[in-house]
């Protein structure tokens, strides 16, 4: 029986390296001076195109209004201000409906729509405020297809906001 064995693996090695020499090129001093192909590599896919998307402003920033990889689409936060880049008046409510309409201009203006949206990420001045917030924003989006939410107080936002908001979106 160990003879058997012993027969058995030998005939296994052999075969292994039998194989692994019909893997590998065989090299010739010919080859190599004849200008023979090199190995290459294997083919990646190519990687995503990247888009930094910036509308027309009234003072140049310092950021993308957002940034399209592939067919992701990623918004910088927005705030509550005009095209004259101040904060509307009005609190909250103002605020929240006139950040949610710079979300949908910068996401119309990029290709993409409220409906794409897949994911917010909602920062507040003031936690308090929160359901005032969230009566105005959730009649962005249908009942049925809610983004993914995150929702965080703050110490401060840009020109003294009382919201702001950034978002993800899917993109043709």
């Amino acid at each position: 029986m160990k003879s058997f064995i012993r027969l058995l693996a030998a005939v296994c090695l052999v075969l292994g390296l039998a194989a692994g020499a019909e893997a590998r090129p065989k090299k010739t001093r010919g080859a190599s001076r004849q200008g023979a192909s090199k190995r290459r590599p294997p083919a990646r896919d190519a990687a995503p195109r990247v888009e930094y998307l910036t509308g027309e402003r009234t003072r140049p920033l310092p950021f993308s209004d957002a940034v399209r990889v592939g067919h992701m689409l990623y918004l910088s936060g927005q705030i509550g201000t005009d095209r004259t880049f101040a904060l509307v008046p009005g609190g909250i409510r103002a605020e929240t409906r006139q950040t949610m309409e710079n979300v949908r201009r910068v996401l119309e203006r990029s290709g993409s729509s409220l409906e794409r949206v897949v994911k917010c990420t909602v920062m507040l001045a003031d936690m308090g405020e929160w359901s005032a917030f969230n009566e105005i924003y959730a009649g962005y989006f249908r009942k049925d297809r809610l983004p993914a939410r995150s929702a965080l107080g703050t110490n401060g936002l840009a020109l003294g906001a009382r919201v702001e908001v950034e978002c993800w979106a899917t993109v043709d």
